[in-house]
């Protein structure tokens, strides 16, 4: 009975994370009102600047986190490499390892 619970739970919060996931993106591969669509380096840029822009996006309306008017698969690795040097891998990311606390000497 137990298991039976504990498989019950997991299927139930399965479900519910994937209903969390996002839909499709219609604007994807259409220019915005300039002309232009968002690429690899845009993404980039984006990524870098995604908490900053988080932060403003809450007290504007007309700031976004995402460029909606991309070209897919390349704006979406640039956005989240971009990203991921910002936060873990770069600006602040650890660096250079410490030594290990386990390997004093």
């Amino acid at each position: 009975m137990k298991k039976v619970a504990i498989l019950g739970i997991l299927l139930i919060l399965l479900l519910v994370s994937f209903s969390c996931a996002p839909g499709p993106n219609d604007l994807e591969k259409t220019p915005n009102k300039a002309g232009k669509i968002a690429g690899f380096w845009k993404g980039i840029w984006h990524g870098l600047i995604a908490p900053i822009t988080f932060i403003i996006s809450i007290f504007k309306k007309s700031v976004r986190l995402y460029e909606v008017h991309n070209s897919g698969f390349w704006y979406n690795f640039g956005f989240v490499l971009g990203a991921g040097l910002f936060l873990s891998g770069g600006i602040l990311g650890k660096g250079k390892c410490s030594r290990n606390k386990y390997n004093k000497r």
